[in-house]
């Protein structure tokens, strides 16, 4: 049993799982719970620990796991393999399960979905009914809300801004690496990821020719790389002009 929490004896049904609710034997200041307090809803012990907190009608079961300074509150769901942990929050009716992780400051909340292998992480937000899935990272001070979604290989960070999926655009694998682009749109304007390198559409082609004197291939095969990246250019300014449109 926990050093700082027990179980009251009341437990629920979850699919194939028991659930028991908790409750506090010590004070937890950080996340204003007084001992005695009653918390929300674990399969065990190995989902909560290091402080972490469930509280409300949350629930967090199977092998995830919530430490550190996290808190799961609202009508939050946590299972799978999921792992919350820092200073992360879940809360309203948000779901995050599957291998997924949220840490850092990271916030999910609303309807949102965290899922797959995915991560939310540093000061991140994420909300209303959006889905990151996939291989996705969303991090910085990031925010992704209303239906948009997230997925595959993508990565979002910094100030974006992404409300709707039309605000990411993701291809790949590309070029030389065979890496995945991501485009997003920002307050200021875009963000564009293509594998390692984060930067603008404006210096694209300009990284591209940096980095082909490092190319072992033929001319041919290089040639086709450098016409995959400039029809990246290409449909990333698409996107781009569209946002401008729709301001």
């Amino acid at each position: 049993m926990s050093s700082y929490y027990e179980f009251t004896g009341e437990t629920i049904r979850v699919g194939d799982a028991t659930l028991h609710r908790i409750r506090a034997v010590t004070d937890l200041p950080r996340h204003g719970v007084r001992a005695g307090d009653v918390g929300g809803w674990i399969a065990g012990t190995a989902n909560l620990f290091g402080g972490a907190w469930v509280s409300g009608d949350a629930r967090v079961f199977g092998d995830a796991q919530v430490s550190g300074g996290a808190r799961v509150f609202g009508g939050a769901r946590v299972s799978g393999d999921a792992q919350v942990c820092g200073d992360a929050q879940v809360c309203g009716d948000a779901q995050v399960f599957g291998g997924a992780w949220v840490f850092g400051a990271a916030q999910v909340s609303g309807r949102a979905w965290v899922f797959g292998a995915a991560w939310v992480c540093g000061g991140a937000r994420v909300s209303g009914g959006a889905r990151v899935f996939g291989d996705a990272r969303v991090f910085g001070d990031a925010q992704v809300s209303g239906g948009a979604e997230v997925f595959g290989d993508a990565q979002v960070s910094g100030d974006a801004e992404v409300c709707v999926s039309q605000d990411v655009l993701t291809v790949g694998p590309i070029g030389s690496e065979s890496v995945t682009a991501t485009l997003y749109r920002t307050a200021a304007g875009h963000g564009l990821h293509v594998g390692c390198w984060d930067g603008h559409v404006d210096d694209l082609a300009a990284e591209v020719e940096r980095r082909s004197t490092d190319w072992n291939a033929d001319p041919a095969t290089a040639d086709r790389w450098r016409a995959e990246y400039a029809a990246l250019e290409l449909l990333c300014r698409v996107r781009i002009t569209g946002w401008a449109a729709s301001q």
